[in-house]
């Protein structure tokens, strides 16, 4: 196996090179799962007839938004299970404004669900919303009412609102400790399917779930949460989540041909080879959409770079990195 060589300064011995082979490295990470896998992806066609399907589909769902606010809270209930479901960034325009005309409206929810519901929706899009509105569901004491303990869904849709509450908003703090305790000794006593989506909530609040990752569960049990499930916006989300994901398996293959031409499981063994992580946690969790297809992989091959790098620093010798720090201090003041 041949060492990788680095010129030295001009003040050191000029037949000296780095070779991260001089020393077994003391890193025993396991190779990758993947392998060649998604190398054969990279020949994936477009359904013609799909994809006019899936925009007959897409149109139909933007005007279920665009239709009257007649029943406020039943658009809310669709705006929350198209985010969901994963397929929002098709709607932004639509969304906003309608979020836009609830939030200028003086609607007055009485029941928990509804009221916490509208409260994150707004909260998520940016909205300045006061959290004083939960205070009706308070007793003459200052604490949440006994009877709010029933309502299950009540209480998951607090729950989930209470994530995006900003320091100082202490009535957050206290609907984030209710919710908690109260729904983790419900979930012995509910339905399969509303159990499951208290224990995955509790788990993986959305706030802090990967867009991907909830997206796929949610498209999971929709069926099951929803009493009258959309089957047009749930078989469009299924379709888009299908359609998008084969635009991700094409830009791994392309990912994996460059890691491949590199060569790095061969000429630094003591490296990381996780590739398909860094793309599914750096650069699919932060922007997933299609037209972002160049920043993914960008992102994904320069943070694949900083992983070598932090690793020939955690099991080089004092001798390689000091070679390896004049050489890349070098690099920068040539590109400057």
């Amino acid at each position: 196996m041949s060492s990788v060589e680095v010129p030295l300064s001009q003040s050191s011995n000029p037949n000296d090179t780095f070779d991260v082979h001089r020393h077994k490295p003391s890193a025993t990470f396991s190779p990758s799962i993947w392998g060649e896998h998604f190398l054969s992806y990279a020949s994936l066609e477009v359904d013609a007839e799909l994809e006019q399907h899936v925009q007959e589909l897409k149109e139909e769902v933007r005007r279920m938004l665009t239709t009257s606010l007649e029943n406020v809270s039943q658009k809310l209930n669709l705006i929350d299970d198209i985010q969901r479901l994963g397929v929002s960034y098709h709607f932004g325009n639509e969304i906003e404004e309608v979020l836009q005309k609830i939030h200028k409206s003086s609607y007055d929810w009485d029941d928990l669900y509804t009221a916490a519901l509208r409260f994150r929706l707004l909260r998520q899009q940016g909205y300045n919303v006061s959290c004083d509105l939960f205070n009706k569901f308070k007793d003459g004491d200052g604490k949440f009412k006994e009877s709010l303990v029933d309502d299950v869904v009540g209480l998951l849709s607090l729950y989930e609102a209470a994530h995006h509450r900003i320091h100082g908003e202490e009535i957050l703090d206290e609907a984030l400790t209710f919710t908690t305790t109260n729904l983790e000794s419900a979930t012995f006593r509910l339905s399969p399917p509303l159990a499951k989506a208290v224990t995955h909530a509790l788990n993986q609040p959305l706030r802090k779930g990967l867009p991907r990752v909830e997206a796929r569960y949610y498209l999971s049990v929709y069926q099951e949460l929803r009493e009258s499930p959309n089957e047009t916006l749930l078989t469009f989300a299924k379709l888009d989540f299908n359609r998008l994901q084969r635009v991700h398996q094409k830009e791994l293959s392309e990912i994996t041909r460059w890691w491949k031409d590199l060569d790095v499981p061969n000429k630094l063994p003591f490296a990381r080879d996780r590739l398909v992580e860094v793309y599914f946690c750096w650069s699919k969790s932060i922007y997933f959409q299609p037209q972002y297809s160049f920043a993914r992989r960008t992102s994904c091959e320069v943070t694949a770079i900083a992983s070598i790098i932090d690793d020939i620093y955690e099991y080089g010798t004092n001798e390689e990195l000091e070679l390896f720090t004049e050489a890349i201090e070098r690099y920068e003041y040539i590109i400057s």
